[in-house]
């Protein structure tokens, strides 16, 4: 069965001790309720320990923001599926745009990365999502069918299975623009046909797809009233725990 998912990625911000903190306020504001979804947050690195026991006996979930498209070995600086799955967490964010872009994360390194995160028994939250120069193109379909061909297709229908995918128009990420309704679930339908063609409907129904893009308070109640919008990957909305709080009631 498919789940409706709020998952908020931190980036590159807050402390550890502000990672902390913000999770405290989350678990106060969310005590006593029951949401109407899973919800996770997507730490850097350094927090993944620290913040896993501050959520044990919460239904929180706990991801990382990437792994290393390599076992183990002579990679300084790299972070293994294995060190993060040894953390406590049970996600992994893998191809988000900024890694693509400012890391030259090609569709081989994704491969790998969701291999390894799958082998160490973490659900990759893979992301897929056009450029701004894409889109005015009208090839945001060709785009995203090619992401998904080069890294994830190649998996078996239980592998797949596993797999939560993140749609995020590169073009409204952090911009302060947001696909309409109307837009996001157009293309959340296509990536679902696109996986009933390869795997089936029994696996396309059941995958959750997220809509990723300057989601807040204000749109998530009507994007994910839509019919193939399962919920959120939240950038900004989900460092002040009111926001990201308002976007796991919009459920």
């Amino acid at each position: 069965m498919r789940k409706n998912i709020v998952a908020g990625n931190w980036k590159m911000n807050k402390t550890l001790e502000e990672g902390i903190a913000l999770v405290d306020d989350l678990k106060a504001l969310l005590k006593g309720k029951t949401p109407k979804c899973e919800v996770i947050v997507g730490t850097p690195f350094i927090h993944l320990t620290s913040v896993a026991e501050k959520l044990k006996e919460t239904n929180i979930k706990l991801s990382a923001q990437n792994c290393a498209d390599k076992a183990s070995g002579a990679y300084t600086g790299e972070v293994s599926a294995a060190m993060v799955a040894s953390t406590g967490a049970q996600y992994c964010i893998i191809g988000h745009s900024e890694r693509r872009t400012y890391y030259g994360e090609t569709f081989e390194m994704l491969k790998q990365k969701v291999t390894l995160a799958l082998e160490n028994k973490l659900r990759p939250i893979f992301c897929i999502g056009e450029t701004k120069d894409e889109r005015q193109a009208g090839k945001q379909n060709d785009v995203v069918k090619a992401q998904l061909e080069g890294s994830v297709f190649q998996l078996s229908a239980d592998e797949f299975s596993k797999i939560v995918i993140a749609y995020e128009p590169v073009w409204a990420i952090g911009t302060g623009l947001t696909a309409t309704s109307e837009q996001a679930q157009e293309i959340h339908s296509f990536i679902r046909q696109l996986v009933a063609a390869r795997y089936g409907k029994q696996v396309a129904d059941d995958t959750t797809i997220l809509y990723g893009g300057s989601c807040n308070p204000s749109n998530a109640r009507e994007l994910f009233g839509k019919p193939d919008v399962d919920g959120g990957l939240i950038g900004g909305a989900s460092l002040k725990a009111n926001d990201f709080v308002a976007i796991i009631d919009s459920f």
